[in-house]
């Protein structure tokens, strides 16, 4: 989440005000250059090493990767008869990727006239669906989920505010002793020590991943009669370097429980979905959110 998406200045619900004008929901777009170097790899196979790719921010998705056609393996990528039109960049004409055994028909697009008003640096360049892909690099390091956000910072701040967590009048967790996790546009999260958790929890098969900080596990929790617990804490056994202070604390969806800071009661906000408002839970299929609308 960053500067075009959720809370963000030019997100669908931005926390704040413009002494101008902002343009409508979904009309921004923003194409600038990357310093990292960008790999993306299917079947085991570089369809795509750059270091002058770009990145595109569309309000109210998650920013996309595009590619100068000569950092492409285009011998790889096969013309397909699917177009699609967007009103802020044009028609979408797209590819069939294969890498070695594996064949993703669609898996590509490029705009080879964008419309008027669109950066003009977007002509010919060529992005592909994230999720349909086996791997990508920024430099070295292997990423999940999205993009990272460059207008995205993660601060992991200690905090000794009395934190109580309650559902349907029961108390489930009551600590003074947390990391509060400020996460650009998002909603705050509380992590606690495990043993300041007062209801029983059990173990999930779900995952989720967080470009930031990691791969997070979940816990299902014992909550009254007629409330739901399932997969109501995550944890990240291992998180990132940027978040290592978070690792094994538990959180709470702020969305799903009653929250006090200080004997204040707090709103339960507006149903982000997960550690980092767009996560992928084991075997779902998420697709790419701007490419739902084309690309």
């Amino acid at each position: 989440m960053g500067l075009m998406s959720g809370t963000g200045p030019l997100g669908k619900q931005p926390a704040g005000t413009f002494n101008f004008e902002t343009p409508a929901p979904g009309q921004a777009l923003y194409l600038e250059p990357t310093p990292k170097r960008i790999r993306v790899e299917l079947g085991g196979v570089v369809i795509a090493d750059s270091r002058h790719a770009w990145l595109l921010h569309e309000a109210g998705h998650q920013p996309v990767y595009y590619f100068p056609p000569q950092d492409v393996r285009m011998d790889l990528l096969e013309a397909s008869p699917r177009r699609a039109h967007v009103a802020t960049k044009g028609r979408a004409s797209f590819f069939t990727v294969r890498g070695g055994e594996d064949v993703v028909h669609n898996g590509a697009w490029t705009y080879a006239e964008p419309v008027a008003g669109a950066p003009a640096e977007l002509k010919g360049l060529i992005a592909f669906y994230f999720f349909r892909m086996s791997r990508w690099l920024e430099e070295s390091q292997e990423i999940h989920t999205h993009p990272r956000d460059p207008y995205t910072r993660v601060d992991v701040l200690a905090t000794d505010r009395r934190i109580t967590i309650s559902l349907g009048g029961e108390l489930l967790a009551e600590t003074s002793r947390a990391l509060a996790v400020f996460e650009t546009s998002l909603p705050t999260r509380w992590y606690l020590p495990i043993e300041d958790v007062r209801a029983a929890l059990t173990p999930s098969d779900a995952t989720s991943r967080c470009p930031y900080k990691g791969e997070a596990h979940y816990y299902s929790v014992a909550v009254p009669e007629g409330e739901d617990g399932h997969d109501l804490v995550w944890y990240y056994p291992e998180p990132y370097d940027e978040a290592r202070r978070i690792k094994d604390l538990v959180c709470f969806f702020n969305e799903k429980v009653d929250i006090e800071l200080d004997g204040e009661p707090q709103p339960r906000g507006d149903g982000w979905a997960g550690p980092v408002g767009s996560m992928q839970l084991r075997g779902s299929q998420n697709e790419d959110p701007a490419l739902t609308r084309g690309g």
